[in-house]
């Protein structure tokens, strides 16, 4: 494929993954919005509010991640479809934080907690979602020796496992807790070693 037909699809998959990024993040800011406006409306949950925030941060850097595609020099049917299918995952779990109605829970806490099997069923796929998007990236992008990559894939989905199996709310905190620190952790390392 040549060069400017490879970045005029990369265009082409960029807005669709943007619009369905963007439909993840426009629900989870007017979920917030929401709660602004009216926040006697539903019982807060500070789980839920870290797991909105994680959230987020992951649409956002997954959006950013994804501009590394640009050096692909081969794009096809399937390529597309799994990016597409990547970002609908992301866009799933917005819409499992934030639900159209709350009249049947207690509060945001109540919904999460027992809709935890699908929010962490999604989210635990997204980490095999994310090795493969590595790989489809090169070898260039990816580096075997970044130990905390490899190492994050197998305890991601762990702690999903449990997570899915567990409804204590101890962990549940820890483990947002756990993931938003992760985050922090490789905004300050990817950023800088890419700068």
């Amino acid at each position: 494929m040549e060069v400017d037909v490879a970045q005029d699809v990369f265009v082409h998959v960029r807005i669709v993954m943007g619009t369905i990024i963007g439909l993840g993040l426009t629900r989870l800011l007017m979920g917030a919005a929401g709660i602004i406006q009216h926040p006697q409306r539903a019982k807060l949950s500070l789980i839920h509010l870290l797991w909105a925030a994680s959230i987020t941060i992951e649409l956002i850097l997954f959006w950013w991640w994804e501009y590394d595609l640009a050096g692909l020099q081969s794009w096809n049917f399937g390529t597309f479809a799994f990016l597409i299918f990547y970002s609908i995952t992301l866009f799933a779990l917005s819409a499992l934080l934030f639900p159209d109605r709350l009249d049947d829970y207690e509060g945001y806490e109540d919904f999460f907690i027992k809709r935890r099997h699908w929010f962490f069923s999604i989210f635990g796929l997204t980490f095999f979602l994310d090795l493969i998007d590595t790989m489809i990236k090169g070898t260039d992008y990816f580096d075997p020796l970044d130990w905390t990559y490899l190492v994050q894939i197998p305890v991601g989905l762990l702690l999903s496992a449990i997570a899915i199996w567990t409804p204590n709310r101890r962990f549940q905190l820890g483990f947002v807790i756990l993931h938003l620190a992760y985050q922090a952790w490789s905004i300050v390392f990817y950023f800088n070693i890419r700068a």
